[in-house]
């Protein structure tokens, strides 16, 4: 395993992610982590519901990791596939 220099440093939400999960767009479930950006495969809209509590669409472009806190991606409305969280 590569040594981690930065492994004692305290991680912001400016910091780099530094875990990727699948996310499975679900109108009843919430995430397992709340997200600090989304990143999607093919570009789309993503409904979301925010760290915050307000539900919105958000259209994210294919390869960018777009910064944004959500505890849901619903299924109804979201067009965007290949869907990660990034935490």
């Amino acid at each position: 395993m590569p040594e981690d220099r930065f492994k004692d440093f305290s991680a912001g939400l400016n910091s780099p992610a530094c875990h990727i999960e699948v996310v499975v767009p679900s109108d009843t479930q919430n995430l397992q982590h709340a997200t600090r950006a989304i990143n999607v495969s093919g570009a789309g809209v993503v409904r979301v519901t925010t760290t915050g509590g307000e539900v919105a669409d958000v259209f994210l472009a294919a390869g960018v990791a777009f910064p944004l806190r959500a505890v849901r991606v619903w299924s109804t409305g979201t067009t965007a596939t290949g869907i990660r969280g990034l935490t």
